[in-house]
Parts: C-alpha cells; structure tokens; sequence
C-alpha cells in the first residue's frame, strides 16, 4: 500500500509487475507519442516569440517592456479559462476538449503572422492563451486516467521534455524560417515563422478527433482484461470514505491547493524565463548572428529534455519526490545565481544554462505527480486547473517585470537574483508541507 507523502509501499508480486508493466508499455506507446507532439507544437507556438523578437521588435518598433507585456498578456487569458476548461473536459471528454483547443490556437497563432502594431499583438497573445488554456491541465487530468501515483511523474517528464524539445525545434527551425525565408511573397522572416509553425495545430486537430479516447473504457485496442486491470490499479486512488477531502466540490476551499499554487507559481517563474528569455541571454553573451543563437540554444535544451526524463523516472523509483524536487530547484537556483557573473566564456555560459533549464524542467513534472496524488479523484479536474492558472500567474508577472528590469537596468541579474530566491523559497516550503500535512487531505492508496 502506497503512501502519497512518503512513497513507501510493498512492492506487489514479480508477475504481477510484470504485467503491469508491459500493459502501461502499451499504454504509453499509444497514447503519449501523440499528445507529445500536440504539447510540442503548443509550447512552440506559445515561446516562439523569444525567437520573433530578434526580428520583430526591430521591424515594428516594439521596445523591450513592449514584448515583455505580449508574452505577459498570454497568461491573463490563460489563467482566466483554464479552470473552465478543465472542468469542460471532466464533463465532456477529453477528445472534444483537445480538439477544440488545438483549432482555435493554431487559427491564432498563424494570425500572429500579420501583427502590425503594439495592440494588436497583445489582442492576439491574448487570444491565444484563452484558446490554449486547458490544454496542460487537461493533459494532467487526462493521465490520471490511466496510471496511477507511481507512475505519473516519469509519464508527465515526457511532457516537459517536450519543452525543452520544442526549444530545440525553435532554435533549429525557428532561425532558417527567420533568415532564409525572409522576403518570400513579401513576407518578414518572422511572418513566416508564425505561420509555419502554427500550422500543424490545425491538422493534430483534426487527427486527434479520431484518435484520442476519452478514457480506457472507450479504448478499442485495450481487451477487458486490460481495460479491468487498469481500473483496479486506479480503484484506490481516491481519499478513504468519510473523509473532508473526499467531498470533490470543495476543492477549491483545500488549502493544499494554494499551496502547491504558489509552489507552481515559483517554478514556472524560472521555467518561462528560460524559454523566453533564453535566446537573448544568449546573444548578451556576444553572438549576434540570429541563425547561430537559435542553434546555440538547442544546446540546453538538448541536454535539458534527457535530464527531465532521466531524473522524473528516478524519482519514480526511489518515491522520494519532496526530495528530488527539492535538490532540482535549489540546484536551479544555484545555477541562474552563476550567471550573473557574466562568464567571459561562451562554453561556460551555456553549461550553466544546460544545468539551470536541465533541473528547472526535471522539477517540474516530479511537482505535478504530488497533487496528481494527494488531491481527491472528484475534485481533481478543478483543483489541477486551479493549481496550474493560479501558479501560472508567474506568466503574467515574470515576463513583464523581466522586461521592465531589462530595460531599466539594461541587464537581467537583478531578475536572475529574484528567480533563484523564489525557487528556494518553493524548496522550503514544499519540504515543510510535506513533513506537516495539510488537515483533512486527500491521499492515494495505487
């Protein structure tokens, strides 16, 4: 029997383990592969940005504080539909809620094609995180439906390995659109990048209507036997009867979530920061050619997208998630805290980069697998989407402010300095909910 705090729990009989193991082998293998790809081409059409502004703010006029506040406005229309949205998915399914999310975010992504001024691209950053939201909570809940506790860090690690993919699919592409495309039909590099990038969201629209299943009892390549050894797996994953977290409506009032909301907000704040701001930290370092900094930004993210994987599936496996989520933010910290020193070395500077985005993402999904468990199976689609839109705040925040700091001190340190507080500070805090648990909730018996 598992416990959700501590993660000790008998080990269940070899043959049993076995089969479990090639049955979430299947799983996995049809299931994960596709919704990577979605979560992919979201977080690229979400951070492509960082890339666009190497061309874009230079052809509209746009100043540093101007883009910080377009990758800021993103999240006020995220945060405010997120919970909307996930509750649409426990109620409707999973496979109309993806497909109305990924038709309405591509159309608004390939819109960004044709910004022109400062009030239409905060319209249409807007736009898309309304039409986004949804989509990683919705994947959150969704994997909860099909494997338990133990199991939900080292499948969501491939979800932020999919970040750091994304990152390297941005500094790869991202930088041949801008430069070699520029001037086709009459179009900006950056036009370009928009519309081609956006663009395969319509089509894993249309793919997912027929792929995706609303959950293991709609699964046609599952047997019954299968589909019942899924179900029992997941039978204890609920609070005991009679229990206060056991009343799923009253999520909103568990305390634990805010909790976790704030340790969520902390992370994303380094996280984002990363992911935008990364291809201009690195053209601070001295390179200047745009194809050459999205190519070196492939290095980190490279490293970083193995690393996720890699230390998620070690935390599966010594159940020791406080603690490795603890070691990979102050580890982070650490990490973010060394640049500042502006190393005169380029190799240096990205190993610090590969260390900071390879234990900030690696924290990541070892977070989301303690909510996934402590958090009562009623309550789940609303309290996941509360966590995720009150920590994403750090999307409206940490952009805007970084670029109002950018711009006022003409360097990132005291930004850098202020992350890497936050991330200890999340450390501490998770470390000391998990020593005193929060009355009253929920726990998971996989």
């Amino acid at each position: 029997m598992y416990n959700a705090i501590t993660g000790a729990g008998a080990a269940p009989p070899a043959t049993a383990a076995d089969a479990d193991n090639a049955l979430y082998r299947k799983v996995t293998g049809h299931i994960i592969p596709f919704l990577f790809v979605c979560y992919v081409i979201s977080f690229l059409d979400r951070i492509n940005i960082g890339f666009a502004q190497l061309q874009m703010k230079q052809d509209l006029g746009f100043s540093d504080a101007m883009y910080g506040l377009g990758a800021a406005v993103f999240y006020v229309g995220y945060v405010l539909f997120e919970v909307p949205s996930n509750l649409l998915l426990a109620k409707y399914g999973a496979r109309k809620t993806f497909v109305r999310i990924m038709l309405l975010w591509g159309a608004a992504s390939v819109s960004m094609a044709w910004v022109s001024t400062p009030m239409q691209f905060y319209l249409l950053r807007f736009t898309l995180g309304v039409f986004e939201a949804g989509f990683f909570p919705g994947i959150v809940l969704y994997l909860t439906y099909w494997y338990p506790p133990l199991r939900r860090a080292s499948v969501l690690s491939f979800f932020f390995a999919g970040v750091a993919v994304a990152c390297v699919i941005g500094g790869l592409v991202s930088g041949w659109i801008m430069r070699d495309m520029a001037g086709v039909l009459g179009l900006k590099g950056w036009q370009w990048m928009f519309a081609l990038e956006g663009a395969p969201a319509l089509a894993l629209a249309v793919i997912a209507f027929f792929y995706l299943d609303d959950g293991p009892r709609d699964a046609k390549w599952l047997g019954q036997h299968e589909k019942a050894r899924l179900a029992d797996n997941l039978a204890d994953d609920a609070p005991p009867a009679g229990s206060g977290a056991a009343r799923g409506a009253a999520w909103f009032s568990n305390p634990r979530v805010y909790l976790y909301a704030f340790i969520y907000f902390a992370l994303t704040c380094g996280s984002l920061t990363l992911s935008f701001w990364m291809p201009l930290m690195i053209r601070d370092f001295g390179v200047q050619d745009v194809l050459m900094v999205s190519l070196y930004s492939v290095i980190p993210n490279a490293i970083g997208a193995v690393g996720v994987i890699l230390i998620a599936r070690l935390a599966d496996r010594r159940a020791q998630h406080g603690k490795f989520f603890a070691a990979c933010t102050v580890g982070g910290a650490l990490a973010l805290a060394a640049l500042t020193t502006h190393p005169s070395s380029l190799a240096l500077a990205l190993l610090l980069l590969s260390v900071a985005t390879t234990l900030i993402f690696s924290a990541l999904p070892i977070f989301w697998a303690m909510p996934t468990a402590l958090l009562p199976r009623e309550g789940r689609a609303g309290g996941i989407a509360m966590i995720s839109s009150c920590g994403i705040t750090s999307g409206i925040v940490a952009p805007w402010a970084i670029g109002q700091i950018k711009t006022a001190t003409g360097s990132m340190d005291i930004a850098l300095y202020i992350l890497a507080v936050l991330l200890v500070v999340s450390a501490a805090v998770l470390l000391a909910s998990l020593a005193r648990p929060t009355p009253g909730a929920g726990r998971t018996r996989p």
